[in-house]
C-alpha cells in the first residue's frame, strides 16, 4: 500500500476544497423540503460549485457518472443519481459533494431529513454520525486503521445496525480515489499505522436493516437488500503530530 504523505501546503488545498463542499452541503440544507426534486439540488450545487467557488464538480463525468452530486434517499445506501424524485415527507437523503480546487479534491457528505422523519430513521442518523465521529477520534500517529474502523463497527452494532462492507474511506489530494482503504470496520491494531500528513475520508454507510447490498441497473445507485433504511456520513481527516484535524469542518443537522 503506498500512501502519499502530504506536506503542509498540500493539506491546506485540500483543506480549502473540503470546506467548499461543506459550503455546498450548507447552502443546499434550506432546500431539503417536501415537493422539490433531487435534480433541483444537483442544478443549485453545480452552480454555486462553477460560478460562485471557481470549482469543478468532481462527480460529473467520473467514469460516465452524470451528476454534479450524489443523492442517496432512504433505502439508498450511495451513489444515487439526482433526477425527477421528488423530495416527501419523511425522507432522509444523503447529499456527497466532491469539489476540486485548482487542481486539489475536497470530499464530503450529510444526512438530512424531510419534514418528520421516523423515530428509527432519525436514530439511525444520529447513531452513523457517532459512528463516523468515533472512528474520527481513533486517528492519531501509531493508530491502525483497524483501531478507526473497530470504532465504527462497534458504535453502529451497538445500537443494532449494520456497516456496509462493499464501500470505504479513501485518500485523496490531487486525485479523488487514492491510498489507503478506510474500511468501517476491523479489529484493533491491525491495517495500516497512521503516520502524521496522511489525509482520507471517513463515510461510514449504516444500514438499519442487515448489511447486504446491492447494485441497481443504473450502473450507481446502491441499495439494501432488504429496502431497509441506510444513512451516511462523510469527512475528510488529516493525521496530525498530536491526533487529527477535520479539513471539511462541520456539518449536522439543525
Amino acid at each position: 500500500m503506498s500512501v502519499t504523505i502530504k506536506n503542509p501546503e498540500e493539506v491546506e488545498k485540500i483543506r480549502i476544497a473540503s470546506l467548499l463542499a461543506t459550503e455546498v452541503l450548507n447552502l443546499l440544507r434550506s432546500l431539503v423540503v417536501a415537493g422539490v426534486t433531487t435534480e433541483h439540488l444537483n442544478d443549485v450545487a453545480h452552480q454555486h460549485i462553477t460560478q460562485v467557488q471557481g470549482g469543478i464538480p468532481a462527480t460529473l463525468g467520473y467514469h460516465g457518472f452524470p451528476k454534479s452530486l450524489c443523492t442517496s434517499l432512504n433505502h439508498q445506501v450511495c451513489h444515487g443519481i439526482p433526477g425527477s424524485r421528488i423530495l416527501q415527507n419523511s425522507d432522509i437523503l444523503n447529499i456527497d459533494v466532491t469539489v476540486i480546487k485548482d487542481g486539489w479534491f475536497g470530499d464530503t457528505s450529510a444526512m438530512y431529513t424531510v419534514g418528520t422523519p421516523s423515530i428509527r430513521a432519525q436514530r439511525l442518523i444520529d447513531v452513523t454520525y457517532e459512528a463516523m465521529m468515533r472512528g474520527i477520534e481513533a486517528v492519531r500517529p501509531g493508530a491502525t486503521l483497524g483501531d478507526v474502523g473497530y470504532a465504527i463497527q462497534k458504535t453502529a452494532e451497538a445500537s443494532g445496525f449494520s456497516v456496509v462492507r462493499e464501500y470505504c474511506g479513501h485518500g485523496l489530494g490531487r486525485n479523488f480515489h487514492e491510498e489507503p482503504q478506510v474500511l468501517h470496520y476491523g479489529k484493533p491494531g491491525e491495517g495500516l499505522i497512521l503516520e502524521p500528513s496522511m489525509v482520507f475520508t471517513i463515510e461510514p454507510m449504516i444500514n438499519a436493516g442487515k448489511k447486504d447490498i446491492k447494485l441497481l441497473n443504473d450502473g450507481w445507485t446502491v441499495v439494501t437488500k432488504d429496502r431497509s433504511l441506510s444513512a451516511q456520513w462523510e469527512h475528510t481527516v488529516a493525521v496530525t503530530e498530536t491526533g487529527v484535524e477535520i479539513l471539511s469542518g462541520a456539518a449536522h443537522p439543525e
